[in-house]
């Protein structure tokens, strides 16, 4: 089997295993992140209403004038940091993380960490 086909099915079991369990609602609703090789992006979902409540992004114009890279841990850090501050300006403390297809490691991780210090709670 080639390589990258292997790996996108990796990657799609792991996001329908981690997603399953995972509903956001308007007390608690689902901090989603997705990653790219030069941009990290998160939003705050209600799913039962299917709206955005936050979202924060590296490619914004106010962080991306701030972040040299988008790219590497220091950009998932200030994007932590922002979501939190504009889910706290909705009214949401409290989320339920989801990873997706990613491992909990390195920017994922960075942006979590970073998110919890500022205030979320996981």
């Amino acid at each position: 089997m080639d390589h990258n086909k292997a790996i996108g099915k990796q990657r799609s079991r792991r996001r329908y295993r981690v997603r399953k369990s995972l509903r956001g609602t308007a007390e608690r609703p689902r901090l989603s992140v997705s990653r790219s090789h030069r941009n990290i992006t998160v939003q705050v979902i209600d799913d039962i209403a299917g709206k955005t409540l936050a979202s924060a992004s590296t490619a914004d114009k106010d962080l991306s004038k701030s972040v040299k890279y988008g790219g590497n841990t220091d950009a998932a850090q200030a994007v932590g940091k922002a979501i939190a501050e504009r889910a706290g300006q909705v009214g949401v403390t409290k989320v339920c993380f989801d990873r997706g297809m990613c491992k909990y490691h390195g920017r994922v991780a960075a942006l979590a960490d970073a998110a919890r210090e500022a205030g979320l709670q996981f």
